[in-house]
């Protein structure tokens, strides 16, 4: 069960980081379309008219995909002070249901985010061209990530039965983040 959770992890570990690197770039690409756009509106006195809807779609898809990614890495926010005074069975017992909750939700966000990009994928962007579905798309594929790296967080929870503080957990991502790439070199 361990080395199948731990392969489980692996892999959720490619995923965080290309949603990471993914997220990255759509906020560099943000910021330079933003920069075109103030660029073009006081120094070419011509506005680009692609730039807010593309400033728009990229804005979603970073959040969302960070959001995700916050939730597998526990930086997401958190009422922490009940939590480190309880003893070790009744953190287990939050945490768990925390993320029972969390993964419900990213469920939730996947399914009704499905029926917005099947009902609007045949409308149009104009300026873009492209569907209005791509706006929501973002929606389905966080709230799969959301719930996926719930479920491998209350799995890990459970196999190892001792709740981490949130810094004691980003501090173990860090140190496995660390080795792993001191394994590669």
């Amino acid at each position: 069960m361990k080395a199948a959770l731990y392969t489980l992890s692996g892999l959720l570990d490619v995923l965080t980081r290309i949603a990471l690197w993914v997220g990255g770039t759509g906020l560099v690409l943000m910021t330079a379309a933003v920069g075109w756009q103030v660029w073009g509106r006081f120094i070419l006195n011509d506005s680009p008219s692609w730039t807010e809807p593309v400033s728009l779609l990229l804005m979603l898809w970073f959040i969302l995909l960070v959001a995700a990614v916050g939730v597998r890495e526990r930086f997401h926010l958190g009422l922490d002070l009940i939590r480190d005074i309880v003893p070790e069975i009744v953190r287990v017992c939050m945490d768990i249901a925390s993320f029972l909750v969390v993964g419900c939700f990213g469920v939730a966000m996947a399914y009704y985010g499905l029926e917005l990009v099947l009902g609007t994928w045949s409308a149009i962007i104009p300026v873009l061209n492209i569907p209005e579905a791509f706006t929501y798309l973002p929606l389905v594929v966080s709230g799969v990530l959301i719930a996926l790296f719930s479920i491998e967080r209350t799995l890990l929870l459970l196999v190892e039965r001792r709740a981490q503080s949130g810094s004691e957990a980003l501090a173990q991502a860090h140190a496995q983040h660390s080795t792993a790439e001191q394994q590669a070199d």
